[in-house]
């Protein structure tokens, strides 16, 4: 059997293997428990072919992640980071048409939760490590392998965790590679666009709290908490926000134009969306800031005023705007309503005009002369955050080569989630293929 052919089988049977282990993670509740066997047969994976990892316990004994150096041929050149996280969201197995651990393969693809967000790069990183213990290949850099818990939860467990307490084994490295890009998106027969993520909105969840004098249900209560914290929500809830192009975001559309044959220089987020269709969840949220109210709590009895109500808002800011968001939330909700800081972590954008991401268009035009590499901008948050506030540029380049009539952005963390097989093997070749020339 050629290593061609065992690296796309290894990264078949890894996937599957990571998916049946069950990561799910439920935040600080004690079911969070299988990262640490994710993380165990990760380093044992390693180890089978030579390398020496790390097995790094982070806040408690069940927060586990790995790490190991590959040297690269030439010491002089600065290292890269490749990294994936273990755990997953959890899965309602009664609402799926697979068992959502048992990594069946059906119809051609992989079913389970985590097939793409993210056990399926996972499985290529080990599959090429892997490849190198055994050949004795080597690339050019050294290429640093970190696999992170907690992504999925906030990351303070996780890659949070790395950056503050062991920034040492980052050392060296001026760029790093992660989730959320790299796979295709179907224009025609001849022509794929590949978006690769250059860029992540920063977040913020916030608190309100309104409190004021409880009484009886029957009174008349111009100080009402309950009021006050809703007239608050539904402003921010309707809000609409001013369209603001980044720089990322704005080569995005005008790849688009050029690809779909589309006007979108208009400015009205509406119309932009309706002139994308399906793309329009790609597009949509990195053209504004958002603040989605996700939580009220308020009162235990219908004839009681409460004391006070509370609301959670998942707020989402883009690189450059977070004062802009800050001080428009303030100017929405009154004095009278207190705002909190309960989660927040930055905006990143990296450069796109760079040697690193031309060959990243290089590699996938070798795997398919169609592929078309463009730079875009997620609106949810990935380990990147972490890294690049240790200097590091990230970007998301977890090749995938997709069906053209399948729906990726659905299968985050949504029912049914799976992978192609032929596209995961289509990643682990496009994979190697960049890490040998960067």
């Amino acid at each position: 059997m050629s290593e061609t052919r065992t690296l796309e089988d290894e990264a078949v049977d890894i996937t599957r293997d990571l998916i049946r282990i069950d990561t799910s993670n439920w935040g600080p509740d004690p079911q969070t428990v299988g990262e640490a066997e994710a993380a165990e047969y990760c380093a044992e994976q390693l180890r089978d072919v030579g390398w020496d990892p790390e097995i790094i316990v982070t806040t408690s004994d069940r927060r586990r992640g790995v790490a190991v150096r590959i040297p690269g041929s030439d010491p002089t050149a600065a290292a890269i980071v490749v990294h994936g996280h273990l755990d997953v969201v959890p899965a309602v197995a009664s609402d799926w048409s697979h068992p959502p651990f048992s990594a069946e393969i059906d119809d051609g693809f992989i079913w389970g939760r985590g097939a793409v967000d993210m056990k399926n790069m996972d499985a290529m990183i080990l599959a090429v490590a892997r490849h190198w213990g055994r050949t004795g290949e080597r690339p050019r850099r050294d290429v640093i392998v970190v696999f992170f818990p907690d992504e999925e939860a906030g990351m303070v467990h996780g890659s949070r965790w790395f950056a503050e307490n062991r920034p040492d084994i980052f050392a060296g490295a001026s760029e790093a590679i992660g989730e959320v890009g790299g796979f295709s998106l179907s224009v025609s027969d001849d022509l794929r666009l590949y978006p690769i993520q250059t860029a992540e909105k920063g977040i913020k969840w916030l608190r309100l709290r309104a409190a004021m004098r409880a009484g009886h249900g029957s009174m008349i209560h111009e100080d009402n908490a309950v009021t006050e914290l809703a007239e608050a929500v539904a402003r921010i809830g309707r809000y609409r926000w001013p369209v603001r192009r980044t720089k990322t975001v704005e080569r995005f559309l005008d790849e688009l134009s050029n690809a779909y044959g589309v006007d979108l220089t208009v400015s009205d987020t509406e119309t932009v969306l309706e002139r994308l269709g399906t793309l329009g969840m790609l597009v949509g949220a990195t053209l504004q800031n958002t603040a989605n109210p996700s939580m009220l709590e308020a009162g235990y009895k219908v004839n009681v005023i409460p004391t006070e109500a509370v609301a959670h808002i998942d707020g989402r800011f883009l690189p450059g705007y977070e004062t802009e968001f800050d001080e428009t939330i303030r100017s929405l909700v009154s004095d009278t309503v207190e705002i909190e800081t309960v989660n927040e972590d930055i905006a990143i954008e990296s450069p796109y005009e760079t040697v690193t991401f031309d060959l990243m268009a290089k590699v996938l035009r070798d795997e398919d002369p169609g592929a078309r590499a463009v730079p875009y901008m997620i609106s949810g948050g990935t380990d990147a955050k972490a890294l690049s506030q240790l200097g590091i540029d990230c970007y998301g380049f977890s090749p995938l080569q997709m069906p053209a009539d399948l729906d990726y952005w659905r299968l985050f963390h949504g029912v049914d989630e799976r992978v192609p097989v032929e596209g995961l093997k289509f990643g682990v070749r496009t994979l190697r293929r960049f890490l040998m020339a960067c």
